[in-house]
């Protein structure tokens, strides 16, 4: 087949997560947004010529107007699912059909606790109307089996009058079957069936997964007393809580949940690691350059495997030429743990490092040069998520569920992410102070006038002569210098950013 360069390009590189994918035709404009459990299985298959070839006419447009493709990489397919649906709904695609209606995702509702005894109901537009939403759910089976468990469980009524009473029990039958807790009869105070509620919200956001156990539990003692029907179903209810709940639990759980879990990865790192207490202060170090030049590292801290930002360092490397990320690593723990070999600051319980085996050697070499050969030391490879910890030693492997693991990721990950943003604000910074130092007749008082009336060069670049012309101590001819030295090599893109014009990129794209 004969593709565009940018889809060709875009194809070799495209990730084996879930996610969604855009494509957009020659003009720019999306005009088919689908989700993948393999974003790189499910895209490459459009561009293979027995699918063009048993594709249908739809399918053949599309695939001969595709000029550019995005994607969105995403942890599950539940997300991708949801996530398909709201950017369908923003840009309405020419080629997609589901979605572009008004119907939504069902989400489950805990009724405004000024009503006597809330109740609980699905709906699928949120409104601020006091009450607790959660979701949305990708599966609406999901959902409403999700509700009909905490209706039972928790015994929440399902009459629709608002103030129930003698009257409605005595049309219902969920008080005889032991599935409603009758407060309209008085079996349960106002106070008691709040709690139950509030108990049923706590178990939609994750916070009570014990309930899963639960469910467990009586589908064995079921299959073990040979009911198999009662086993079956309540299989098919674990399945759909953990379609909700146990997805919620783990994208969306709550501050206590995780500090709780960050302890807990503390608590196997030392025993992983072996060592002699669980590390509650572990420091995180990274270095970012290109090719040497504006290199730069990050450390960060964590504390009881929570992130302390106010004990995060910036550090410009000052002795290292060319990319060498070893000596960069050992230079940062030099000048990091001198302070230490001092007695003027404590040493952390670990030290991270964003690198394999040559940048482990490198920082426990300068930690023993200053007498502090006691401080353990582990890195963390991006690849294969390997832990090198001793040398001569095969790396350590955690399974993927592995708090520990997590607990390092979560490090590794924001030391890179700590140190590659101060390397693009140096940049940034550099190409900015060099772009107008550059320009032809420029001294420091009239370089500080121009950003004073323009506030950046992105603007100045972009401004009329005539405009530029007309500040003091400037004048026609210096103003077309500036214009020539700070608009050459500008790209359209370059263009559009400086004038503030949208370059349509993922960024463009609204956050699922």
């Amino acid at each position: 087949m004969n593709l565009p360069d940018k889809v060709r390009n875009k194809l070799r590189d495209i990730p084996d997560k879930p996610g969604c994918y855009l494509m957009r035709d020659r003009r720019g404009r999306i005009v088919y947004v689908g989700k993948a459990a393999s974003l790189r299985k499910r895209v490459r298959s459009y561009f293979r010529a027995a699918s063009l070839a048993r594709g249908d006419p739809k399918f053949r447009g599309l695939v001969n107007s595709v000029a550019d493709l995005e994607f969105i990489a995403l942890r599950n397919e539940a997300e991708a699912i949801l996530t398909e649906g709201r950017l369908i709904k923003d840009y309405k695609p020419f080629f997609n059909v589901r979605f572009k209606d008004d119907k939504r995702f069902l989400l489950l509702r805990a009724e405004p606790e000024r009503d006597p005894f809330p109740r609980m109901n699905l709906c699928r537009i949120r409104r601020d109307d006091g009450a607790r939403h959660f979701g949305p759910y990708a599966s609406s089976d999901a959902a409403r089996a999700t509700l009909d468990f905490v209706e039972k469980r928790m015994g929440l009524r399902k009459c629709a009058p608002r103030v129930p009473d003698s009257e409605t029990h005595a049309h219902c039958i969920n008080d005889v079957v032991r599935y409603c807790s009758a407060p309209c009869i008085g079996k349960v105070t106002r106070e008691e069936y709040h709690r139950r509620l509030e108990e049923a919200c706590a178990f939609l956001a994750g916070e009570r997964l014990g309930y899963l156990k639960e469910v467990r539990a009586g589908m064995e003692r079921a299959s073990s007393s040979l009911d198999y029907e009662r086993a079956a179903a309540l299989r098919d209810t674990l399945r759909s809580l953990h379609k909700t709940v146990k997805e919620r639990a783990r994208v969306g759980s709550t501050p206590e949940t995780r500090r709780e879990e960050a302890r807990t990865g503390v608590e196997e790192l030392k025993a992983a690691l072996r060592l002699p207490g669980a590390p509650a202060v572990i420091e995180a170090y990274d270095a970012s350059n290109i090719s040497g030049t504006h290199a730069v590292a990050g450390m960060v801290c964590f504390v009881n495997g929570r992130p302390q930002r106010n004990r995060y360092r910036r550090f410009r490397i000052r002795t290292v030429e060319g990319s060498n990320d070893p000596a960069m690593i050992a230079e940062v723990i030099r000048r990091r743990f001198l302070h230490v070999a001092r007695g003027e600051e404590k040493a952390p319980d670990l030290v991270l490092i964003d690198g394999g085996v040559a940048q482990v050697r490198a920082a426990r070499r300068d930690l023993e040069a200053l007498g502090l050969a006691r401080v353990p030391a582990a890195g963390l490879a991006k690849q294969y998520e390997h832990i090198f910890w001793q040398d001569g030693a095969p790396p350590l492997v955690l399974p993927e569920s592995s708090a520990a693991l997590k607990v390092l990721k979560q490090l590794r990950d924001e030391a890179h992410r700590f140190a590659l943003l101060y390397h693009r604000a140096m940049r940034s910074k550099r190409i900015r102070e060099s772009a107008l130092d550059e320009a032809p007749g420029i001294s420091d008082r009239k370089k500080e006038i121009l950003l004073k009336r323009f506030g950046s060069v992105r603007r100045l670049a972009w401004a009329e002569e005539e405009e530029i012309a007309g500040v003091p101590g400037i004048g026609p001819v210096l103003a077309r210098a500036i214009l020539e030295k700070l608009r050459k090599g500008t790209t359209e893109d370059g263009r559009r950013k400086m004038e503030g014009l949208p370059i349509m990129t993922r960024e463009c794209l609204p956050r699922p």
